[in-house]
């Protein structure tokens, strides 16, 4: 959607399948028909609030659509992008930008959970098909743009905070080969920024990197 000039904010691109998928730093993710894949694009505006929180928006709007559609299921959100069930990611968003314009994609697993080696990968049931998913989704994406936008971006950090793992959660941040680092989650900083409290009570404030669970 970078690329098509024709596009503009509240377009959605659904894909009916994907040769050549991909998550964070360029891993592959494959695509099992039934699964939802679909992007939009946001337009940034002058007084915006900062784009690095489209990824808290993106989450809350994937939560909310999915607990539309499986409203007893077990649903958490992870830093910074996932979107848990029964602690097993359901779901992704992957952001991109250039210039003003953020194209934000989001794949769902509703029928099959491909196999990704050291990952836990869960699904849903399959009764809910991409076009049915995907205006739930558009609605719910629309709302929290709207909300992000008027509100200055206030709240956001506080709703997603609502429905992510607790702060204290034992965490560890790899930032790269050989590079990690464990502590306590301590909230975010109001720029959607990971706050890790590390055990000397130092707070490093992480904005790139994976997160997984750790155990004491």
């Amino acid at each position: 959607m970078l690329a098509d000039s024709t596009a503009r904010e509240g377009d959605w691109l659904v894909a009916r399948r994907q040769s050549a998928g991909r998550g964070r730093h360029g891993r592959v993710w494959d695509s099992i028909p039934g699964n939802f894949l679909g992007s939009t694009l946001v337009e940034l505006r002058p007084h915006d609030p900062s784009p690095s929180t489209l990824s808290l928006l993106a989450g809350l709007a994937l939560v909310e659509a999915v607990t539309a559609i499986a409203p007893d299921r077990s649903l958490s959100l992870k830093w910074p992008n996932d979107l848990l069930l029964d602690g097993a990611k359901l779901a992704g968003v992957l952001i991109e930008r250039s210039g003003d314009r953020v194209v934000v994609g989001t794949g769902v697993n509703l029928a099959g959970a491909p196999r990704i080696a050291g990952r836990q990968i869960a699904a849903l049931d399959g009764e809910t098909t991409p076009d049915t998913f995907a205006p739930i989704l558009a609605d719910r994406f629309a709302a929290w743009l709207d909300a992000w936008r008027t509100t200055r971006g206030q709240g956001i950090v506080d709703a997603w905070l609502a429905r992510a793992h607790p702060v204290g959660s034992l965490l560890s941040v790899h930032s790269g080969p050989g590079q990690r680092i464990d502590g306590n989650f301590d909230g975010l900083d109001p720029d959607g920024a990971l706050r890790l409290r590390l055990a000397g009570g130092a707070v490093e404030i992480v904005r790139a990197g994976d997160v997984t669970f750790s155990v004491e």
